[in-house]
């Protein structure tokens, strides 16, 4: 037995000094002048870029491995702090996907550094940047700046997730070496009270540093969005110049590419966004030839499931919603596979680190599913909640809803026909008379006007249902409310007495419908279908067949699909599937004819 014990014994012993050395010790991470310091020895990083809300909980693992054998050293990664408090005071860093030192301890188990980065905005292509929309619930709230309401947001999510990831910080046995101070904040404001709280607020909730700010190589950029004694970030850093301007701000810290893009965001109604390759290799020999460190954003890009992804706009009118898919071109796919770019990089850092690089993991297992006939379930209109009353429309943020649809009701008195305008639409809106849809609009260009029909009635019932796609998440116009923000004229008469349904279209509420489909319904139906597999994989539903909407499969909302594209398939991870009977619920606002859908194992 003592024998028995005693091989035991050395069996753990070998396996604990075969632990990368990251493991459990306890490190000095530093800013040298010129060079980040490691125990007092300069350090490159080379790291790439992941988001665990975007990954499947159970790939988590998969995708750090991928990038160790692309040759990272280390992995970046955003907290978005909506993801973690949907609602004031209620965090949530235990479930699933919420479970961020979960995943940071999968990085230090695989070796890897980490780079947090922790907001509070972060932009991303996330829904407003990772900020909570509950924020929006106060008509004046200014963000990422001073407000005194937004601060006191801010030092509450600091003071949550501080206890979760101090345990994990360099110095104390994780693998944190690295936290950033806001993002790109040069490009926004130029509060530096503000980055100079924030700071002050991490450190006085433990997490000592070392810092970095990130922000595009410009001076005016530069000097607005960094923080004395933090490691300047560029977005990107590819050449002598742009590090020239980070050294010119500050040149007693270290600077790197914080953000170099091996691919790029799309938005619906575009192509897919595909770089030239060729740029890319040519700025990666650059760093490595350097000896800069750089972080790729992103190494891996993931999903936006259910209601986060974002969106752009540089002017009042303009609205360009992100896709569901956040595959970026990435060089590790969005269901996880090396690409052949992901193997372009993988040579070029082989040839210059001097650790091994491990072989690549197996791919993931994909199925494909044969044809799904769905059948309608009920309608919108069908499910209808208790209105609410207003004089005039509100946003959805006002009654506490973020995302989804919100419906807005009236009577037509006086004028009944002519010119009808939403000031303004935020974000899609489909407008009925008497249950008959007469026209959309949307947000995007400006047009928010459309032309009401002569009808029979004497008072026409107007429905308004507006879609959400998507907060802002960039620049200047991220005060980015759902709904109707401000008013409906109808030849310029302002139209008042409202009823307003709130449709959230949550998980929640789509495992509550009951079939009650009507006749005579135009738009905003739902279909339901079953399928049965004798295996699961991942696979991706074509939604070619339909209109405009959102797709659940078995309770998870996969996310939207628009037939103007470039996206028709959505990402399901085998996790949300099982054998035996499966069930899929569509919910297609502009469509009312029942057809199939499929699974297929690949994007498109």
């Amino acid at each position: 037995m003592k024998k028995v014990k005693l091989i035991w014994l050395l069996t753990c012993a070998l396996q604990f000094a075969a632990t990368p050395l990251l493991a459990q010790q306890k490190h000095v991470f530093a800013l040298g002048k010129h060079d980040f310091l490691l125990d007092g020895k300069p350090f490159r990083i080379i790291s790439g870029e992941m988001h665990p809300a975007r990954i499947p909980h159970e790939y988590w693992r998969h995708r750090i491995k991928m990038a160790k054998a692309m040759g990272c050293n280390t992995i970046a990664a955003y907290v978005f702090w909506n993801y973690h408090e949907s609602q004031p005071g209620v965090f949530d860093f235990k479930t699933g996907n919420h479970n961020i030192a979960e995943f940071i301890r999968i990085c230090r188990q695989e070796g890897m550094w980490v780079i947090l980065r922790p907001g509070p905005y972060v932009c991303a292509e996330w829904d407003w940047g990772g900020l909570p929309t509950y924020l929006l619930k106060i008509p004046d709230i200014k963000i990422r700046c001073m407000d005194n309401r937004y601060m006191a947001a801010v030092s509450r999510y600091i003071s949550h997730l501080s206890k979760e990831i101090k345990p994990l910080l360099c110095t104390n046995g994780g693998p944190i070496i690295l936290t950033q101070i806001e993002n790109e904040y040069g490009s926004y404001g130029n509060d530096k009270t503000y980055l100079k709280t924030l700071k002050k607020l991490w450190q006085q909730n433990g997490i000592s540093g070392p810092y970095y700010t990130a922000d595009g190589a410009v001076a005016h950029m530069l000097d607005a969005g960094t923080v004395d004694g933090a490691a300047i970030g560029l977005d990107p850093g590819v050449n002598d110049k742009d590090f020239e301007a980070a050294a010119r701000q500050n040149p007693n810290v270290p600077s790197f590419s914080s953000e170099t893009y091996p691919g790029w965001l799309t938005h619906w109604k575009e192509h897919w966004q595909r770089p030239d390759t060729n740029e890319l290799k040519k700025d990666i020999i650059y760093l490595l030839k350097s000896g800069r460190s750089f972080n790729f954003y992103v190494i891996h890009g993931g999903t936006n499931f259910g209601f986060n992804a974002g969106a752009n706009a540089f002017s009042t009118t303009q609205f360009q919603p992100d896709i569901t898919s956040y595959d970026y071109d990435a060089p590790i796919s969005e269901q996880g596979n090396a690409t052949p770019k992901y193997y372009m990089l993988r040579n070029l850092i082989s040839q210059y680190v001097k650790y091994k690089i491990p072989s690549v993991p197996a791919p993931v297992k994909t199925i494909e599913v044969p044809e799904i006939k769905l059948s309608p379930l009920t309608s919108i209109w069908k499910i209808l909640p208790k209105p609410i009353a207003s004089a005039q429309p509100k946003p959805m943020e006002y009654y506490g809803q973020n995302q989804g649809f919100i419906l807005y009701r009236t009577k037509l008195i006086g004028n009944k026909t002519g010119t009808l305008t939403i000031t303004e639409p935020h974000d899609f809106a489909l407008i009925f008379i008497d249950g008959k849809l007469v026209d959309t609009i949307n947000r995007n260009g400006g047009r928010w006007s459309v032309k009401l029909p002569k009808n029979e009635s004497k008072n026409p019932r107007l429905d308004i249902l507006v879609e959400g796609m998507g907060h802002i998440n960039f620049a200047q116009y991220m005060i980015d409310r759902k709904g109707i923000t401000d008013r409906v004229t109808l030849n310029g008469m302002t139209l008042m007495n409202w009823q307003t349904y709130l449709l959230p279209m949550s998980e929640k509420m789509i495992a509550s419908l009951k079939p009650a489909y009507p006749e005579g319904i135009q738009d905003g139906v739902f279909y339901k279908g079953q399928f049965t597999l004798t295996e699961t994989g991942d696979t991706y539903v074509d939604m070619s067949k339909y209109t405009r909407g959102m797709v659940y499969v078995n309770g998870h909302n996969l996310g939207r699909y628009w037939n103007v594209g470039p996206q028709q398939r959505l990402y399901c991870p085998a996790g949300w599937l099982k054998k035996g009977v499966n069930v899929i619920v569509v919910f297609d606002s502009m469509q009312n004819t029942a057809t199939t859908v499929r699974g297929y194992n690949q994007c498109e």
